[in-house]
């Protein structure tokens, strides 16, 4: 027996109860799928694949995705404990420099550059945690200097809120980001801080992003001739193709893919694995992105076979390497046949980058479906693993 967290599925059973009883058929109505999908979903045997599918039954539930998928609000995680207890400090300290307020700098300039670089190693290898410790002082510290050190630091705090859930902060960092870097005239900077932006918006807001995303493109092409810039720029394309086919726009997603492919085939990755920003550009990235797509526009098997081709290990980042695998397991899951090979990925996903997948809601609905699946006979001992790693208990 499944001892269930609080899963996506039983957080849309609950928003239906709280809204009058909605049945399960007036909830499928409204949000486009089939009865029969609501009821596999609420029950556990069946994930959501699909950013555009959250959105829809988000919005016929009248609630947020952030509210389906449990963001901010969950505890008993002790990597997202740990970092929750730090985001007041880093709020109160963006909130600080908006206002125009500077403090004097303790730090030296070589000091202030190695705990940038120390910041930028944690969010490579995605601990969350220990960067949202290390933020709330190195925000102030940069604010004193100004400059491209503070739109760094600002960009980092995005990141780090973005992937522990709290998008509204992370906006706030990804404007303080941008209008720094405005100020300091740094095409490249300007174009990290519009892709910061870009991904802060919630999910709802798809249609936003990609327009942003197009402005942003067109401002600054003419700088494309600094690599930098064109590595963002690249970047800021394939953002503007996931959030083009969350909004439905596959037309505009091709375009996309299109010119980032191109810019990435002129460019090639990273020799360091890493490249401007530790983005990481090139074909290998367009390639996980275009997994991401393929997933998203429900394609499992167009998601396997560019797995074939894909090999993130070039990149330094986790997080890419996590995606790949994530990304994968869930295609291979798709229909419950390959369900051996779905765990493998899953294994391999959170051994790349343990805390994001802990804490991604996503990942650990896919391994509870598994482990629903398995409830008809004995549930593996490496799903076992993996799910009580994450915090999920299996029942003996």
């Amino acid at each position: 027996m499944v001892t269930k967290p609080d899963t996506i599925g039983a957080r849309i059973r609950y928003w239906r109860m709280r809204r009058g009883g909605m049945t399960q058929a007036v909830l499928a109505g409204l949000a486009g799928v089939t009865q029969s999908y609501i009821s596999q979903v609420e029950s556990g045997r069946k994930t959501i694949d699909r950013r555009s599918t959250l959105v829809a039954l988000a919005a016929a539930l009248q609630v947020t995705v952030a509210d389906l998928l449990g963001q901010g609000t969950e505890s008993g995680d002790p990597a997202r404990e740990s970092a929750a207890e730090c985001v007041p400090a880093i709020w109160s300290a963006l909130i600080e420099i908006e206002d125009g307020e500077r403090r004097p700098s303790t730090y030296t300039r070589d000091r202030l550059a190695a705990e940038i670089r120390r910041a930028e190693q944690l969010r490579a290898s995605c601990n969350y945690p220990a960067m949202a410790r290390l933020l709330p002082g190195l925000l102030l510290e940069a604010a004193a200097v100004g400059g491209t050190a503070l739109v760094q630091v600002a960009y980092q705090a995005a990141t780090c809120l973005r992937n522990l859930g709290y998008r509204h902060l992370a906006l706030n960092a990804a404007r303080l980001s941008g209008t720094v870097a405005e100020h300091a005239e740094d095409p490249a900077w300007i174009a990290a801080s519009r892709f910061a932006y870009a991904q802060s918006l919630p999910i709802e807001s798809a249609p936003v992003a990609a327009r942003a995303a197009d402005r942003s493109l067109t401002e600054l092409q003419a700088d494309a001739a600094d690599e930098r810039v064109r590595q963002m720029l690249g970047q800021l394309h394939l953002s503007a193709a996931l959030t083009s086919a969350v909004s439905g726009r596959l037309d505009v997603t091709r375009d996309h893919l299109a010119e980032a492919a191109r810019e990435a085939a002129t460019l090639g990755d990273p020799v360091d694995g890493a490249g401007f920003n530790g983005c990481g550009f090139g074909p290998t990235n367009v390639g996980l992105w275009e997994m991401s797509i393929a997933a998203e526009q429900g394609e499992s098997g167009r998601v396997i076979e560019l797995s074939r081709t894909v090999r993130p290990q070039v990149l330094a980042a986790s997080i890419r390497q996590q995606s790949y695998w994530l990304d994968l397991g869930r295609a291979l899951a798709d229909g419950g046949r390959r369900d051996a090979e779905a765990l493998a990925a899953f294994v391999r996903a959170e051994r790349a980058a343990p805390i994001p997948f802990a804490i991604n809601p996503l990942a650990r609905d896919a391994v509870v479906t598994l482990a629903q699946r398995a409830q008809r006979r004995a549930i593996p001992d490496e799903l076992r693993l993996l799910a009580g790693r994450i915090g999920i208990n299996l029942a003996a």
